[in-house]
């Protein structure tokens, strides 16, 4: 009589069984992202591992920019909203939009709309701190979650974002170039109350759309470091707090 099967043994929650990989179509996807390969001796436990770490990364990546992807995003953000809420430290949200980029797409083609989209993301990433979040979040759109930012500095990093992407051409062929600007909204997360996804977003892109509104080009920051405490916020606090006990 055969002994019995051992059990394979319980996985964390979201984790990737190494059984349950199917390496050739795993493969086949790093390959059309432009993986550069594994390291360690194929199928053994450490390339497998390897595999899923790849995978794993290259479903929280954009996959035209390399910078996070609206998952990515909204789970940052998730976390941010925590740690402000208990810690109390500022936080800011930005939202960009790039300025005119149909006329790109209409003009140049749709493959020198990536280009130009590409070298925004580059010019995002490379003028922000590493504990800070750029993602693109929709076509020409993208968003920065900036942990402990300080109201004073706001304005000022959001500015320096903008004068990074407005200050070279993008290369769209060979000897011709477009210049590229963004517009920018900002918002800062109440601190010490528990916000929400949804009304951070709103914030920021109601600032984003007053840019837009007063020519593009601009940033543009919620007027006040301290934004009014919205009625479902309000509800949000009270609803976690003891004293609903005494209510």
């Amino acid at each position: 009589m055969d002994p019995p099967a051992r059990p394979e043994p319980p996985h964390p929650p979201g984790a990737v069984p190494l059984r349950a990989l199917k390496p050739d179509v795993a493969l086949q996807l790093l390959q059309q992202s432009g993986h550069p390969g594994l390291p360690g001796e194929p199928m053994s436990d450490a390339w497998l591992q390897a595999l899923v770490d790849a995978l794993v990364d290259l479903s929280s990546r954009d996959a035209l920019t390399g910078l996070a992807n609206r998952r990515s995003f909204e789970l940052a953000l998730a976390r941010e909203i925590d740690r402000v809420a208990r810690s109390g430290e500022p936080a800011l949200l930005l939202t960009l939009d790039i300025d005119h980029f149909k006329k790109v797409n209409d003009t140049h083609g749709h493959a020198a709309g990536d280009v130009v989209i590409q070298a925004v993301a580059r010019a995002l990433a490379e003028t922000v701190r590493p504990m800070d979040l750029v993602a693109r979040v929709g076509g020409e759109e993208f968003s920065i979650v900036l942990p402990n930012c300080p109201a004073a500095f706001g304005t000022q990093v959001a500015e320096r974002i903008r004068q990074r992407v407005a200050r070279a051409p993008v290369a769209i062929a060979p000897g011709e170039s477009v210049s590229v600007t963004v517009s920018v909204g900002g918002a800062f997360a109440p601190q010490w109350v528990r916000t929400t996804a949804r009304i951070w977003m709103d914030r920021a892109d109601l600032q984003l759309y007053r840019a837009k509104s007063e020519g593009r080009n601009r940033c543009c920051l919620e007027p006040t470091a301290v934004p009014l405490v919205s009625a479902e916020e309000k509800g949000l606090l009270f609803a976690s707090s003891s004293f609903q006990d005494f209510a």
